[in-house]
């Protein structure tokens, strides 16, 4: 009964089985349109970045509660992470992803309709569903890798994620803009990237929605049954065991040590920044630097890491986030200069992090199990960020930025022997075994 939807979806795409070309078209096809999801997407995704800590402040009255926002929208996007791979699995990426922006859309209504309302409680509850768009915006990366060959991995994943980067860098600088829109329609100044958030997410849903046909998803795992191990899945219907357990132990720990650094630090960077009476103008330009820089790179990361190695570039990844953290623990709080150069290698390391990470994941699983498998590593991830979004308002309140920060790049150096143990007993990666196309 729950390989049916997968069944009726296979005699369309069975005609990809035999056609090199076929699936090369396809592969380009979905890169693109993902790539016009993520547009959308990333300007969505930049509202609760930019601020929602300077939200909850407002209706909390308080600095030592500015990080929950990040830790509801992190756990939201924990939630949404299983359910997104979940529904992948079963009915392909495009359900699985329109599902994740529309109700990220449908989320950031709600956070501004509890501004309006001044309810915290319906706020709450609002930056969780929020967050699935978050979910569905990471989780997208993984799409651009269904049809590609082994060593065209992490450059898929670049180009879907570098394609977030326009609109993730444009949202920010828009702070005042829809600021003044969001007041001249009667809403407090703070919702207006929420009213962007809103517009952007289901925009990215219904791109996908529409457009995402074959979905690449299903077509690999036709091209992984009829063409790589029709003898395995003939003797084994249920799962097939050929995940690399290794490989995923380190991707995902990659992809967790670095979530943690840079939300701890990303999140309490405006209510720093605000505390030492920089506008809103600035904060907007800082973070929106900082998103621009974990994105842009990707082009350069995807061939880095398919060039150099998965490892090489993890442990750049912890000492370019070593460096942020003292940078920005040195910054002077008046010097917008140090304070870009900080946010910056913030998120150039946390780039080099998630890519890798994410190349060590699809190395490491099969088409036959690999969504529902990606899903239950981003929950991870998404509750890393969520740990260290709550607990960064907690430490800069008790403490200070500057301690914040050097924790945090100190915490980074944790990638190094993570990849020294993946080093000392290395398994055959599942990629070898599994040229898909």
């Amino acid at each position: 009964m729950t390989h049916e939807p997968q069944n009726r979806s296979n005699s369309g795409d069975r005609a990809y089985v035999d056609s090199t070309e076929m699936q090369r078209k396809l592969y380009k096809r979905s890169l693109l349109i993902i790539v016009l999801s993520q547009i959308f997407g990333g300007a969505g995704l930049a509202a609760g970045v930019t601020v929602g800590a300077l939200l909850a402040q407002d209706m909390l009255g308080s600095e030592s509660y500015a990080g929950i926002p990040t830790a509801l929208l992190t756990l939201g996007s924990a939630l949404a992470s299983l359910l997104v791979g979940r529904l992948s699995q079963r009915h392909g990426r495009r359900l699985g992803l329109a599902g994740g922006f529309i109700t990220g859309g449908l989320g950031a209504i709600g956070v501004i309709t509890a501004a309006q309302l001044n309810s915290v409680a319906l706020l709450f509850v609002s930056l969780l569903i929020y967050g699935a768009g978050t979910a569905a915006n990471l989780q997208a990366r993984y799409a651009g890798t269904d049809l590609a060959m082994p060593n065209q991995r992490a450059k898929a994943i670049s180009i879907a994620m570098v394609s977030t980067t326009f609109g993730a860098v444009a949202g920010p600088n828009t702070v005042e803009v829809t600021g003044r829109f969001a007041t001249a329609i009667g809403f407090p100044a703070l919702t207006g990237p929420f009213l962007l958030a809103a517009l952007a997410f289901i925009l990215a849903g219904v791109v996908l929605l529409i457009f995402l046909r074959p979905d690449p998803l299903l077509v690999a795992r036709e091209l992984a049954k009829n063409t790589i191990l029709p003898s395995r899945l003939a003797t084994d219907n249920k799962k097939p065991q050929i995940n690399n357990n290794r490989g995923l132990v380190v991707g995902a720990a990659v992809m967790v040590l670095t979530q943690i650094v840079m939300v701890a630090i990303m999140t309490m960077t405006p209510v720093h920044m605000k505390h030492h009476g920089h506008s809103l103008g600035d904060i907007g330009l800082v973070i929106g630097i900082h998103i621009g820089a974990m994105y842009l790179p990707s082009l350069i990361t995807g061939v880095l890491v398919d060039k150099f190695g998965r490892t090489f570039m993890s442990i750049t990844s912890g000492v370019v986030l070593l460096f942020a953290g003292i940078v920005a623990a040195i910054a002077p709080p008046d010097s917008m200069v140090v304070l870009i150069i900080a946010l910056a290698l913030l998120g150039i390391g946390w780039n080099f992090g998630l890519i890798s990470g994410t190349a060590i994941i699809v190395d490491a699983t099969d088409p036959t199990t690999r969504a529902k498998t990606q899903g239950t590593i981003d929950v991870l991830i998404a509750l890393a960020g969520a740990s260290g979004g709550a607990l960064s308002g907690m430490v800069v309140a008790h403490s200070s930025f500057a301690t914040l920060s050097l924790v945090g790049g100190g915490l980074a150096l944790l990638l190094i022997p993570v990849v020294i143990w993946s080093l000392s007993k290395r398994n055959i990666p599942a990629s070898q075994n599994i040229p898909f196309n």
